[in-house]
C-alpha cells in the first residue's frame, strides 16, 4: 500500500472536454481505462487518482483540496473566483488547439448595437457571477438569468440577450444571433490545490505531468520530415527547413550522401515538400509525431 502522501488526486474534465483531454493523456503516455459509467478512470500510473469531475465545478474542489490538481477552463475558474494556484495553459478546446469565447450575442434583428443598450435588458447565460461582474465594471444594471441549456433559442422571447460560448460562432450564425462583444477568452488550465502545490512530491509530480502533456500539444501541430541528400545539394535543401533548432545531418554509407531529420508546422507539409524534391532531396518520409519537448 502506498502511503496517503505518494498519491495525486487528479480531477478530470467531464463533458464536453472530457474525450479530448483523455486523449491528451493518452498522447502524452498516459495509460488510462474508463468503463463506460465510472466516474473515476484508472491510470497505469498507481501514483495518480482521478476522477471526472464537471469543469463548471473543477475550481471549487480543487481549492478545498479535495482535488489536488484538476483541468478545467479559465472561465469556470473565473466564475467561481477560485484560489488556485495556476500551473499551466494548455490551448486545447473540445474541438481545436485554440481558446474559446465568451460572447455577448442577440438577435440578428435587435435593437441592441453596443454593450451599453444592455441597460435594463434581460441576459441568460451560465456564466452568470462573471457575467454580472463584467456588466457591473462597465456600470451596466441588466437582469442576469442562470440558463439551464439551449442558451441560443432564448432570445428574443425569454432574454433579449445571452452570455454564451464559442469556438467557431457557427451555432450562433445558425440561431440567427450576431455577437456585440466578446467579454472573456478562455483556454484549458492545469490548476493545483496552494497546499498540494508546497508539497514537494506532488509538485514535481504536476509539473511532470505538465511537461508531457505540453509536449503532446506541442506535437499535435508538427510533423517529422526525413530525407537523403547529395553532398552538392545540402546546402540548398536545408535553406529550406525552418527546423525548430536545426535539422539533425548523418552521414550516410552511400559516399556523398546525407539523411535529414527535422521537426516542422504540419501546415507547411504541402508547400514544403515539393521544394525539397525540386532542391535535390530524395526519399522523403512524413511521420506523425507523439511529443515534442523543448
Amino acid at each position: 500500500m502506498k502511503s496517503k502522501s505518494k498519491i495525486l488526486n487528479l480531477g478530470l474534465p467531464k463533458g464536453s472536454l472530457q474525450e479530448s483531454t483523455l486523449k491528451l493523456f493518452r498522447k502524452a503516455g498516459y495509460h488510462i481505462s474508463v468503463s463506460g459509467r465510472s466516474y473515476y478512470p484508472v491510470f497505469e500510473d498507481t501514483e495518480i487518482e482521478s476522477m471526472l469531475i464537471r469543469a463548471q465545478e473543477m475550481a471549487r474542489y480543487v481549492e478545498n483540496g479535495i482535488l489536488d490538481c484538476g483541468l478545467t477552463g479559465y472561465d469556470w475558474i473565473m466564475e467561481q473566483a477560485a484560489n488556485v494556484h495556476e500551473v499551466a495553459e494548455l490551448n486545447y478546446a473540445k474541438e481545436g488547439l485554440r481558446p474559446v469565447r465568451w460572447v455577448i450575442a442577440v438577435p440578428n434583428d435587435s435593437k441592441i448595437k453596443t454593450i451599453k443598450d444592455l441597460n435594463g435588458k434581460r441576459i441568460a447565460t451560465e456564466l452568470v457571477g462573471f457575467t454580472r461582474r463584467y456588466l457591473k465594471s462597465k456600470n451596466i444594471k441588466a437582469e442576469i438569468d442562470f440558463s439551464w441549456g439551449a442558451t441560443e433559442v432564448k432570445p428574443p422571447h425569454l432574454a433579449d440577450a445571452i452570455v454564451e460560448l464559442t469556438e467557431t460562432g457557427s451555432s450562433l450564425r445558425a440561431n440567427n444571433l450576431r455577437i456585440v462583444e466578446t467579454v472573456l477568452e478562455s483556454s484549458t488550465r492545469f490548476i493545483a490545490n496552494k497546499k498540494a502545490w508546497q508539497d514537494k512530491w506532488k509538485r514535481q509530480k504536476m509539473e511532470n505531468i505538465v511537461m508531457l502533456l505540453k509536449g503532446a500539444l506541442a506535437a499535435e501541430e508538427k510533423v517529422g520530415l526525413k530525407m537523403n541528400v547529395t553532398r552538392k545539394d545540402l546546402k540548398r535543401v536545408m535553406s529550406l527547413l525552418p527546423a525548430m533548432h536545426s535539422p539533425t545531418i548523418s552521414a550516410l554509407s552511400d559516399e556523398g550522401w546525407y539523411d535529414l531529420d527535422v521537426v516542422i508546422d504540419e501546415r507547411t507539409v504541402c508547400e514544403l515538400i515539393p521544394k525539397l524534391k525540386k532542391a535535390g532531396a530524395s526519399g522523403i518520409v512524413e511521420y506523425k509525431l507523439n511529443k515534442v519537448i523543448p
